[in-house]
């Protein structure tokens, strides 16, 4: 009786160590996990407001250029864009880009000063690329 009891035990904590291996395992993937899809997660962060704050700008620039009845190619500045953003203040970078106001008609541009995910330092990017 006492051989039987003993052997239980022993498969008790032989199946509890088991478990606990397991828990430790799966917490290992877990937390290797989280951190292989934090930083694509902060780079889609930059992409995504990067495209936001293109929009915006390109939405301030065409209202701004119908109420003025401006024409094809006629120069904008950021300066006359303000009163169509947000409290009137200008798009802060995300990233450190570089936001060129293109005249009417062309697609206003954020160059990259650093690579974010697919896209290399120095490139151009308008709002057709995402």
């Amino acid at each position: 009786m006492k051989d039987r009891d003993s052997t239980a035990r022993r498969s008790l904590k032989v199946m509890a160590a088991y478990v606990a291996v397991a828990v430790l395992c799966i917490a290992a993937v877990l937390v290797a996990r989280s951190h292989l899809v934090a930083p694509h997660r902060e780079r889609n962060a930059a992409l995504n407001a990067i495209a936001s704050n293109l929009r915006i700008l390109e939405g301030a620039k065409e209202i701004y250029a119908l109420e003025y009845k401006l024409a094809t190619s006629s120069p904008v500045v950021e300066a006359d864009l303000l009163a169509y953003l947000h409290g009137n203040v200008a798009i802060q970078p995300v990233a450190g880009e570089i936001y060129t106001i293109n005249p009417v008609g062309e697609l206003i541009a954020a160059k990259l000063t650093r690579k974010l995910y697919q896209y290399d330092a120095g490139q151009l990017l308008t709002v057709t690329n995402f």
